[in-house]
């Protein structure tokens, strides 16, 4: 598995793990950060990385990225 802020732009991931602690992986799933969800990188600036979740565009910085796995 990989974090997220490997993937490169345009590239479509399926989230496998969300680590951290118990109030970050409840942030991410608030945001739509859900085990088996397609996600798509959008761009990344900066370290920055801008998400397609859903139907919505997310930005995440690198470290939130980090923690979640594809």
């Amino acid at each position: 598995m990989l974090p997220l802020s490997a993937a490169r732009p345009g590239e479509a991931v399926i989230i496998r793990k969300i680590t951290g602690k118990d109030e970050v992986r409840q942030h991410l799933a608030e945001l739509g950060f859900v085990v088996g969800e397609r996600v798509t990188v959008v761009s990344g600036i900066g370290g920055n990385l801008i998400l397609q979740v859903k139907e919505s565009r997310v930005a995440l910085d690198r470290t939130l990225a980090n923690r979640v796995l594809y």
